[in-house]
C-alpha cells in the first residue's frame, strides 16, 4: 500500500509544534551555511545533538554537520530496538 502523505501531513507534520520544529531544523541548516560549514548538494545533514523534542536548541553548541547516513539511522539491538 502507498503512502498516504496527505495524511501524514494532516495528521502529523502540519501540527504547530511540528511546523516549528521544521522551522528550527531549516534555520540551523541555514546557519550552517552561512559560517560554511555545510552547502547545497554536499549530502550532509545538521545533526542537534540534543533533539530539539527532547528540548534541545539551535545553538552552536548543539549542532554539527554529519553524513546523511549517519543522521538518519539509530543504534540498534539484537532485537531491533533502539539503544
Amino acid at each position: 500500500m502507498p503512502r498516504d502523505y496527505k495524511k501524514e501531513y494532516a495528521n502529523y507534520q502540519g501540527r504547530p509544534e511540528q511546523k516549528k520544529n521544521r522551522a528550527l531544523r531549516n534555520a540551523a541548516r541555514r546557519e550552517a551555511m552561512k559560517n560554511g560549514r555545510a552547502s547545497k548538494g554536499d549530502g550532509k545533514d545538521v545533526h542537534h545533538i540534543v533533539p530539539l523534542a527532547k528540548g534541545g536548541g539551535n545553538g552552536a553548541s548543539n549542532t554539527m554537520v554529519t553524513s546523511r547516513s549517519q543522521n538518519r539511522s539509530f543504534a540498534r539491538t539484537k532485537n531491533a530496538r533502539m539503544k
